[in-house]
């Protein structure tokens, strides 16, 4: 009970940092929609060579980090004389190696990277693409130290620096983009200078490296000695290199899906890319605030659990983790698949967005709701396999879930109008992670013993049935409000207030009355949180 506790209030805390940092995000997204335009092609080049660091860090030791740098860490902190601290230098400065010489390969290589997400990119698009990538690129070191100095931070039990840092990389280009707006920066690709073209890029990479160096700071204040070390004799680098051989496999897997997903955006013309993008933004907030966080402060549990063989407890964190998220994101899921249309305006009609992308952008929102639940349960139940240092199956059910999610990108080409191709994307995702969280629970059963397989069910039903009563009501609310109000922002921020509010007391009064001790545990912990706040 205590364990659970810590859990829980570790999360809470988390998901407050989570949350901040998010919302400035979001702020970032709106501010950048505005000052370059959704739906145009700057918008689309900018955000393309943004997505280039994050592609190729992700695949380099992205992955790896939840999978295998954390379980290490974390044995070593057990097994250690020094409770790790010169296996976490040694591990902090063969990441600084690597990753310094991937990004110049990634830079010299970038036209050819652009290349892979664009293939309906004109000419000019692609040539400023390019442009940015270059300054953008170097941020794969940086996520690298960040991330690797974020986890020697978790293993130590601190949690705040990492989940705050990514506010300050938001501040800076937010204030980034403001600045554009104020020196009348091009909303055209033709009329872009070579100012537009530095303030933009150097200021988005100044961003990460702030939060780069918050974590490093944070991470120094612990007493850790920020020492490089050239001799890496006694990390492990075989059991490193075999544990993450099969995590790249699942890395370069995912990564093989967003670069089709982003491929096939694409093919709907300007604004695709953006379309699915922000959406994707959207669709991950909910995701990062609520599941990432039990899964981070889940992890090094997980950890210690497995290197004791205590399967039974593994099993009742994987349970308890998959039935909090998802008594947590059922009736979010259900509004962003009725109320899409809605957060697009509320989120994105401002500045220079053209109203027929965020038409489409509501439309890709409402569609990556069906997705929420499905992958959220999958990425939790792939920290029971990488608690169990095991990371070949994982990789096998994760290249499982690309050949589906792609099947599904390559179905919604053909089918749909070139228009609205880009909502097929979500639908895609669904089919996949639906497929791939099946596989998982199926395999992890087999593995423990038992996946508390009632208990999920049981209490998936009846989220289903509280959800969908709640967004029901929700629903009947907007329809009663469409004749009532104009359109536009306005009417979008009143439309999801008042129907969010019903949403969500209809319910929790369903859920108490269906006896779900989750939502109480939530109401609970929330309580809590206020109380020691």
């Amino acid at each position: 009970m205590a364990e659970a506790f810590s859990v829980r209030r570790a999360s809470r805390g988390m998901a407050v940092a989570t949350l901040a940092s998010r919302t400035v995000g979001f702020l970032r997204v709106v501010v950048l929609a505005s000052a370059l335009g959704l739906g145009s092609r700057l918008l689309d080049s900018y955000n393309v060579a943004n997505t280039l660091p994050n592609a190729v860090y992700e695949v380099v030791v992205g992955g790896a980090m939840a999978s295998v740098v954390v379980p290490l860490l974390a044995r070593a902190a057990l097994t250690e004389p020094d409770d790790g601290l010169v296996y976490a230098q040694r591990l902090l400065s063969l990441i600084v190696y690597g990753l310094g010489a991937v990004t110049v390969v990634a830079m010299i290589s970038a036209p050819w990277l652009v290349e892979i997400y664009t293939p309906r990119f004109t000419g000019e698009q692609r040539e400023l693409a390019v442009a940015f990538s270059r300054f953008f690129l170097p941020q794969i070191l940086f996520y690298g130290v960040s991330a690797t100095a974020g986890a020697v931070l978790n293993i130590r039990g601190r949690f705040a620096a990492p989940m705050w840092a990514p506010l300050f990389n938001s501040v800076i280009v937010i204030a980034v983009g403001v600045i554009y707006l104020l020196i009348g920066g091009a909303s055209d690709i033709a009329s872009m200078t070579a100012t537009h073209v530095l303030l933009l890029a150097v200021g988005t990479t100044a961003g990460v490296l702030a939060q780069m160096t918050l974590v490093v700071w944070a991470l120094a204040r612990t007493g850790f000695v920020l020492r490089p070390r050239l001799d890496l004799r006694g990390i492990g680098l075989r059991r490193v290199g075999r544990l993450a051989g099969w995590v790249l496999v699942s890395v370069v897997a995912a990564q093989v899906l967003i670069a089709v997903a982003t491929r096939t955006a694409s093919t709907s013309g300007p604004g695709g890319i953006s379309a699915y993008q922000n959406a994707l933004a959207v669709f991950h907030l909910p995701f990062a605030v609520i599941a990432l966080s039990v899964m981070t402060a889940l992890l090094p549990r997980l950890s210690r659990n497995a290197a004791h063989r205590n399967h039974a407890r593994i099993t009742a964190d994987l349970s308890q983790g998959v039935r909090l998220a998802a008594v947590a994101l059922a009736p979010i899921a259900a509004i962003m698949l009725v109320l899409g249309p809605q957060i697009a305006t509320l989120l994105f009609a401002h500045g220079r967005s053209s109203s027929s992308a965020i038409a489409l952008l509501g439309a890709v929102v409402a569609a990556f709701g069906v997705a929420l639940l499905p992958f959220t349960g999958y990425m939790i139940l792939q920290r029971g396999f990488y608690a169990l240092q095991d990371t070949r199956t994982p990789a096998l059910i994760a290249t499982g879930v690309t050949v589906i999610g792609v099947a599904g990108c390559l179905v919604a080409t053909w089918l749909l109008p070139r228009a609205t191709i880009v909502v097929g994307i979500p639908l895609a995702y669904a089919a996949a992670y639906t497929v791939g969280f099946l596989a998982a629970a199926a395999i992890l059963r087999r593995r423990l013993g038992r996946i508390d397989g009632h208990r999920l069910l049981h209490t998936h039903a009846r989220v289903a049935v509280a959800a969908g009563i709640a967004v029901s009501c929700g629903a009947v609310t907007a329809f009663a409000l469409t004749p009532m109000i104009d359109t536009g922002y306005s009417a979008a921020l009143v439309t999801l207030t008042a129907a969010g509010v019903v949403s969500t007391a209809v319910y929790v009064a369903v859920a108490h009355l269906l006896r779900l001790a989750e939502i109480r545990q939530l109401v609970a912990a929330g309580l809590a949180g206020i109380r020691t706040s």
